[in-house]
């Protein structure tokens, strides 16, 4: 293409039949990564220098908000809060910081104390479970839950910080229930509602009944215009990232999510997947959302957590952009051979590599041809005649992986 676009060559069906915009509102972010993110019984607890480069690195994604823990489960959990909030506060980062708590006192009193030593307000984010296989399990009366909801939410306000009301396992929990919940906080003074997926129960379906009976709640009491919605999902039947979009479609305000999905049990939204889909769909000021360091933050991420990135990982996995068969290997070439990076990128890929500083890799293997080779070698500077071109491709296609760079070089050593 000698514009360098590829768009006239993709019949885009995500695109048919669309009426008005995909998002009636800019979507906001809330990075849990390093709170639901370390609950995952698999990470390692990142030190505060590390945990100081994440929020950094979620900075400059443009990402708004970043749930900095839960003050509520000890000193260390105190100090690294306080440590991470002074650290925003003296280096000017945009993200606003938020942390979690249960509906009482205890937890919500070292959120306000860290607030006011440090001079910078802390959106609290008090949860209750909701549900009533959670209620019958604990023994809760909803009498019980509703008074916890308007203490916590009051002890917030009277202290003049942020007031967000999050119901755990929203998704599960009875209307009458929800509605008389929701009203105590808004009363109390909640100006924002988390609606939680907290075992990745929500299809689409469910997602859609549930915000628009949140919205007929607040359309209710006539406060759309001063309380938000957030919506925070899990992925246990893998359907967190699509509901993630589409709670952005229906109208919610900002979506949580996790750097590599990590979290409880199979893990939450992944915010990095987020940003990369609603970045190809549009949806992004590329003003505020620079993803050139997208990559960067999963590995860092990725790398302070002991979550290793599996290979096949949309965007950040080593297999993205990788292939060793031999028809993806000749497309991907011959759109090179045109000089066309665009098309080389796309040809093969919806996402493209060079967009978020990843690069198109053709490997040698079982499945490869001829082009695998030449190409191979070509990059490497190394003169792919007939002879080792072939050498290569026998020994490839008697193998059972992918060849290693030091198994090709091995072959073509003992052509010597």
């Amino acid at each position: 293409m000698t514009d360098g676009s590829t768009d006239k060559l993709i019949y885009d069906w995500n695109e048919q039949e669309r009426e008005g915009a995909l998002l009636t509102k800019t979507p906001r972010f809330v990075d849990e990564s390093i709170r639901d993110g370390i609950q995952s019984p698999s990470v390692r607890d990142p030190s505060i220098d590390q945990k100081m480069e994440i929020v950094r690195l979620m900075d400059s994604l443009g990402i708004h908000v970043v749930n900095l823990g839960l003050p509520g489960a000890g000193k260390r959990a105190q100090d690294d809060v306080e440590a991470l909030l002074r650290m925003i506060v003296e280096e000017k980062l945009s993200i606003r910081p938020n942390c979690a708590a249960r509906t009482v006192a205890a937890d919500i009193q070292p959120i306000i104390d860290i607030s006011q030593r440090v001079g910078m307000p802390i959106e609290v984010t008090a949860f209750i479970g909701s549900s009533p296989i959670r209620a019958y399990t604990e023994n809760w009366e909803t009498a019980r839950l509703v008074r916890h909801t308007q203490e916590a939410m009051s002890l917030v306000v009277r202290h003049g910080l942020p007031a967000s009301f999050v119901t755990e396992d929203t998704t599960r929990s009875h209307p009458d229930t929800l509605d008389r919940l929701f009203r105590t906080a808004i009363e109390a003074g909640a100006t924002r509602l988390v609606l939680c997926d907290t075992v990745g129960h929500a299809t689409p379906d469910g997602l859609r009944n549930l915000v628009r009976f949140t919205q007929s709640v607040l359309s209710s009491m006539k406060v759309e215009d001063r309380v938000e919605l957030d919506w925070h999902g899990h992925n246990d039947r893998g359907l967190a990232l699509p509901l993630a979009i589409l709670a952005f479609e229906l109208g919610v305000d900002r979506v949580h999510g996790c750097a590599l999905g990590i979290g409880e049990r199979v893990g939450n939204t992944s915010m990095d997947l987020l940003l990369l889909n609603l970045d190809l769909l549009g949806q992004l000021d590329p003003e505020r959302h620079d993803l050139s360091r997208l990559v960067e933050y999963v590995s860092k991420v990725s790398g302070y957590t002991g979550v290793p990135i599996h290979p096949s990982y949309p965007l950040s996995g080593e297999d993205a952009f990788r292939t060793a068969t031999g028809v993806h290997a000749a497309a991907i070439i011959k759109a090179q051979r045109r000089g066309d990076r665009e098309l080389a990128d796309r040809v093969y890929s919806s996402v493209p590599a060079r967009r978020y500083g990843r690069a198109q890799v053709i490997e040698v293997g079982h499945y490869s041809g001829r082009s695998n080779v030449i190409c191979w070698l070509s990059e490497r500077g190394i003169e792919p005649d007939d002879a080792t071109v072939d050498a290569i491709l026998g020994v490839a296609k008697t193998s059972d992986h992918t060849m290693s760079e030091a198994e090709i070089r091995g072959v073509i050593a003992g052509l010597v």
